[in-house]
């Protein structure tokens, strides 16, 4: 039966999921965050995944009449550690050369 040992002892299963990486790149400051998912059993891990997740600074929209609306990142339910490494790197300067490069490449 799952979770026992032959009925005697319960076997106690985790889930714990982390920031495990926290990386800035690029030109613009891009932040990736990998997350890793920790499966353990009695405190012995079991396995363990990652999902990766990319924020930019400020994302830009070109609108019918041929303007550009540009929207920064809401960082609010990241994490306290994120929130404060894109508050350090994602400068007004950087903001609005991102908005520039988006506009010269039509992202």
């Amino acid at each position: 039966m799952l979770g026992t040992d032959k009925g005697k002892n319960k076997m106690a299963l985790t889930k714990e999921t982390i920031e495990d990486k926290i990386e800035i790149v690029g030109d613009y400051k891009t932040i990736q965050v990998r997350t890793a998912t920790i499966i353990k059993e009695d405190s012995v891990e079991l396995s363990r995944s990652f999902h990766r997740r990319v924020l930019d600074c400020v994302s830009s929209v070109q609108n019918d009449d041929d303007s550009w609306t540009h929207t920064d990142t809401d960082v609010s339910g990241e994490s306290a550690e994120v929130q404060g490494i894109a508050t350090a790197v994602w400068t007004n300067a950087i903001k609005t050369a991102k908005q520039k490069y988006n506009e010269a490449n039509q992202l």
